[in-house]
């Protein structure tokens, strides 16, 4: 049975059709690839700028309305205060320690506002109150300035009413924990006592940039499609 040309040609500017629709979206992976690229780029430098700058006093409250995470985050900062007991709260997080918590500890300062504390990382079943002591009295705390977390982790909301965190929402664990006013940052806490519990300083200040060989392999899929895409129909139609 003979197939109609008709038909052939059909066939053909269908399979043309899914080439260019795959060509588009190859094309556009490449396109994001590179908008990552400089996004990455321009995280990396501001990272690397700050982790260099003196350190400075953490943000008081006429400062907060203008606080910006691309402008501040990652800005090394220090402030004196002492805990406030019995509000600690524990974050789910995955370090080079393996899986555990952070330990988020409101802190009021020496001017009288609060401020939360990432004292550091705990492991799942080095979690209770004995195994991250509160330190008493004033205490000088140095770290990394941290932008607010809303919302929680991947596809897992936090849970005020069952004091369940998967992001460090400080916002809300004030609300939790019956604070008025909290700074809308907290602070990494730089790493003081060795491995001892909490452990601090496991802030993530570098990061991979692939991005490049990314967007070149996409483009390249797209190109290469392309040419063959064409050689063929080129030749089918030729037939």
């Amino acid at each position: 049975m003979t197939i109609p040309k008709s038909r052939k040609r059909r066939g053909k500017l269908l399979i043309g059709l899914l080439v260019a629709g795959l060509v588009v979206v190859l094309t556009g992976l490449g396109i994001w690839q590179v908008q990552r690229l400089g996004w990455k780029t321009d995280l990396i430098e501001r990272v690397e700028a700050r982790l260099a700058a003196p350190v400075s006093d953490a943000p008081g409250p006429s400062v907060w309305p203008a606080l910006d995470q691309k402008a501040d985050e990652y800005t090394r900062v220090t402030v004196t205060g002492e805990y406030l007991p019995g509000s600690d709260a524990l974050a789910m997080a995955v370090t080079e320690h393996g899986g555990g918590y952070w330990v988020m500890s409101p802190l009021r300062t020496a001017d009288g506002w609060i401020l939360w504390i990432n004292r550091g990382f705990v492991p799942q079943d080095r979690s209770a109150p004995a195994d991250r002591p509160l330190p008493d009295g004033e205490q000088r705390i140095a770290g990394l300035l941290r932008m607010n977390q809303p919302g929680g982790g991947f596809l897992r909301s936090n849970d005020p009413a069952g004091n369940r965190w998967y992001s460090r929402d400080v916002v809300a664990l004030s609300t939790s924990r019956g604070i008025d006013e909290a700074a809308p940052y907290f602070i990494d806490a730089a790493r003081e006592n060795g491995d001892a519990l909490p452990i601090g300083g496991l802030t993530v200040v570098t990061f991979r940039n692939a991005h490049l060989g990314y967007a070149i392999t996409w483009f390249a899929l797209a190109a290469g499609l392309t040419v063959a895409s064409f050689i063929f129909l080129r030749r089918e139609w030729r037939g």
